[in-house]
């Protein structure tokens, strides 16, 4: 393992504490603990307040999309494990203004369990949580159980929608009504080249042979649909469009927001040769594509490979989706 850290099991605090640093005009620990981040001016007045929280190792997701016109505080766990309900809680506590609180994160259990445990605990004192898992995850359950499906890439489209609806004065029900309509236009498919190492195991997570590539491989190595011989761009680009696009499916007229992702060791040039072929194959298909994003949004320390989500949009969503926002990770005008 050839890592630049020091002891392993500080890994996420002092990536923390180096996040806090250089972003201190957007973020800070509430209660000082550097594992519970909300956005500088939190709580933000007279608004729903978004939070969220998952696992290290993921970064821009989770705690990179924290502030305007995003989320508004994050939890933060260790390398690929859930946060604790206790640090859920203090991120709830500091960003609530009074109007409630919208949990957005990926269905696991881990997630679940300790961000419905901080609800139950928040609800004691007052504040009123809702909650709507991200469930774009493609390979994880079949179509017609979409709703159990795990939450990948496409929490970046979650947060924006919903910070954006935030941001309005909306109500908390019509910020999680707006999050709702998000994660059922949304679908996801990645493709894993090969494996990561966790800091605190020194050694890859799985393995994939030289030769190989894994379609649907989940962000923290859970299987995917299949292991085949690794195939050139364009073939990548067909494989994550057929799956992506048939699951809605996505038909001829449509409009889209596309998000082509790292999953953390794919360059940005190799994106943009993916983002070719699926620009071409969507166009081909009839499909509109309103707004594409091409970069690292949603990854798996550094796993080579990449992933493709695509949103159907209304106007509502085009509307929320073009919104201002700013945050360490993502700045858009």
């Amino acid at each position: 393992m050839k890592k630049i850290i020091n002891d392993p099991f500080n890994f996420v605090d002092e990536s923390m504490e180096g996040i806090l640093a250089a972003h201190s005009n957007l973020l800070k620990a509430a209660e000082g603990n550097v594992r519970a981040i909300v956005r500088a001016d939190a709580p933000a007045a007279h608004k729903v307040a978004v939070a969220t929280g998952g696992g290290s190792g993921h970064l821009p997701v989770f705690l990179g999309y924290v502030g305007r016109g995003m989320a508004d505080g994050c939890a933060v766990g260790n390398v690929f494990s859930s946060p604790t309900s206790s640090q859920m809680k203090q991120v709830t506590k500091a960003v609530d203004s009074g109007r409630g609180v919208l949990y957005i994160y990926g269905r696991y259990q881990g997630d679940m369990m300790n961000f419905d445990m901080a609800a139950e605990d928040c609800a004691e004192d007052g504040i009123e949580v809702q909650t709507v898992l991200v469930t774009d995850d493609v390979a994880s359950a079949p179509r017609e159980e979409w709703q159990k499906r795990r939450g990948v890439a496409g929490l970046f489209f979650v947060y924006k929608i919903a910070g954006a609806k935030a941001e309005t004065g909306s109500d908390l029900s019509s910020v999680r009504t707006a999050a709702e309509k998000a994660v059922s236009n949304m679908r996801s498919m990645g493709v894993a080249l090969g494996s990561c190492t966790l800091p605190t195991v020194g050694r890859p997570t799985f393995s994939v042979s030289d030769d190989e590539m894994e379609i649907g491989m989940g962000i923290h190595g859970e299987a995917g649909v299949q292991r085949c011989k690794l195939e050139n761009a364009d073939q990548i680009a067909a494989t994550l469009v057929d799956y992506v696009a048939e699951d809605l499916p996505f038909c001829k007229g449509d409009e889209v927001a596309v998000l082509v992702n790292s999953l953390g060791g794919t360059p940005l040039e190799e994106l943009y040769i993916l983002y070719r072929e699926i620009n071409r194959l969507l166009t081909e298909r009839g499909i509109q594509i309103y707004r594409p994003y091409v970069g690292r949004y949603a990854c798996s320390m550094e796993m080579p490979g990449a992933s493709l989500t695509l949103m159907k949009l209304d106007d509502e969503l085009k509307e929320l989706l073009d919104a201002p926002a700013e945050t360490p990770f993502f700045v858009q005008n």
